[in-house]
């Protein structure tokens, strides 16, 4: 994969930004995370922008922000929000953008990675467990589709993802 972006991809709490950071370190390249890049350029947090300009506004501006990394040259790891791949464009820029990584959740691993949580917009409410399986229920399928390779992360440390990832790569 070299000169090529890496994109990890996955639920909330599925340790995108967390491995992204640990791979970019072993790969000696940077790491951009979309959501960042949306709250710089925005002026504002992510809950905020969904409070006050709604989910559509946010994932036009994901797509955007994804075309604005197309036209850069350098290799970097890229870690995106979500639901950013939810929009059948942006799995089409996130495959053409590079190598797109899924790291797989269940349910219970989210709820206890996000206990206490507060930021996470479509995680409030009353039975945060039922919401969580129906979101995954539905954006799992989207996640493979995407997906160059699924890199199922229950029960596995940052350092263990990142081995199992340079395995398949074969960095390791």
């Amino acid at each position: 994969m070299s000169g090529e972006n890496v994109i990890f991809i996955g639920f909330m709490g599925a340790g995108k930004t967390s491995v992204g950071r640990a791979y970019a370190q072993t790969a000696g390249i940077p790491l951009v995370d979309t959501d960042q890049m949306i709250e710089e350029e925005a002026g504002m947090t992510i809950s905020d922008i969904f409070r006050l300009k709604g989910e559509e506004f946010f994932r036009e501006t994901e797509t955007a922000v994804l075309k604005k990394l197309q036209k850069e040259t350098e290799p970097k790891v890229i870690s995106v929000g979500g639901g950013l791949p939810l929009r059948e464009e942006n799995r089409a820029l996130l495959r053409e953008l590079g190598q797109v990584i899924f790291l797989q959740v269940k349910a219970e691993t989210v709820i206890e990675r996000l206990k206490g949580d507060t930021t996470r917009p479509l995680l409030q409410g009353t039975d945060v467990k039922q919401r969580a399986e129906e979101l995954l229920a539905y954006r799992n399928p989207i996640y493979r589709q995407a997906a160059h390779q699924i890199v199922d992360v229950d029960g596995k440390t940052v350092e263990e993802i990142v081995h199992l990832i340079r395995e398949k790569e074969g960095k390791n």
